[in-house]
C-alpha cells in the first residue's frame, strides 16, 4: 500500500522538477520529464536523460528505445505499471549531447531525493552515467569501468546495484540482442527475492 505521505512527498518533488530552473537546460525543454511507475515497487531503473520524444509528450521511454525496453522487460516478465522509471538528469539534451558536470551534480539531487522516497530494493542503470553517479554515491569503486560491471549485481547496503546496458543499444547493435535479454532477466530473478 503506497502510503499518503510518500504520495505528497513525491507530488512536491515532481512539482519542484516540472519548474526547475536551475540551471540553462530549462531554456531548451519543453518539459521537465518526472519519474513514473510503481512509488512502491522494489525495482528503480535510472536513465540518462529524455529524448525529444519524451520531451514531446511528458513521459519516459516512448521513443524507439521505449520500444526496445518493452521488449526486453516483456522478455523478463517485467511489467512497466510495476515499476518505478526515473532520469538521472530530468531534461532534454540539446543535440542528445552527455550531461555536463554541473548539470548533472544539480539534477541529482532530485534523483537522490527521489531514492529517498521511493526506497527500492534493486536499482537498475541504463548507460554509462546513471552506473558511474550510482557507484559514487554508494562508494563502490575506486577506479570505475563500465565494461567490467556491466550486467553484475553489487551490493550497495539494503540495495542492489545493477548496471545494464541502455535499450537504445540495440537500435544500433542488435548482435549483442541475446546478451542484453539475458542481463534484464536478472532483474526479474532479483525481484523475485523481494516482493511487495
Amino acid at each position: 500500500m503506497i502510503t499518503q505521505d510518500k504520495l505528497e512527498r513525491l507530488m512536491n518533488l515532481n512539482e519542484r522538477i516540472r519548474t526547475c530552473m536551475r540551471c540553462e537546460l530549462w531554456k531548451t525543454r519543453t518539459q521537465a520529464i518526472t519519474g513514473e511507475g510503481n512509488p512502491n515497487s522494489a525495482l528503480m531503473i535510472i536513465a540518462q536523460a529524455p529524448g525529444y520524444r519524451e520531451d514531446e509528450e511528458g513521459r519516459m521511454f516512448v521513443g524507439p528505445s521505449g520500444g526496445k525496453l518493452n521488449e526486453l522487460l516483456e522478455y523478463a516478465k517485467i511489467r512497466r505499471e510495476d515499476i518505478y522509471m526515473t532520469n538521472l538528469v530530468k531534461c532534454l539534451l540539446p543535440h542528445y549531447r552527455r550531461p555536463k558536470p554541473r548539470e548533472i551534480e544539480t539534477c541529482s539531487q532530485y534523483l537522490d531525493e527521489e531514492i529517498n522516497i521511493v526506497n527500492p530494493r534493486v536499482i537498475a542503470t541504463l548507460g554509462y552515467l546513471p552506473a558511474k553517479y550510482i557507484f559514487q554515491k554508494y562508494e563502490l569503486m575506486d577506479n570505475f569501468s563500465y565494461s567490467k560491471i556491466c550486467g553484475k549485481t553489487f551490493n550497495a547496503g539494503d540495495k542492489i546495484i545493477l548496471p545494464l546496458r541502455h535499450p537504445a543499444t540495440l537500435l544500433y547493435n542488435p548482435k549483442i540482442e541475446e546478451e542484453m535479454k539475458k542481463n534484464y532477466k536478472k532483474i526479474r530473478t532479483l525481484l523475485n527475492s523481494f516482493p511487495r
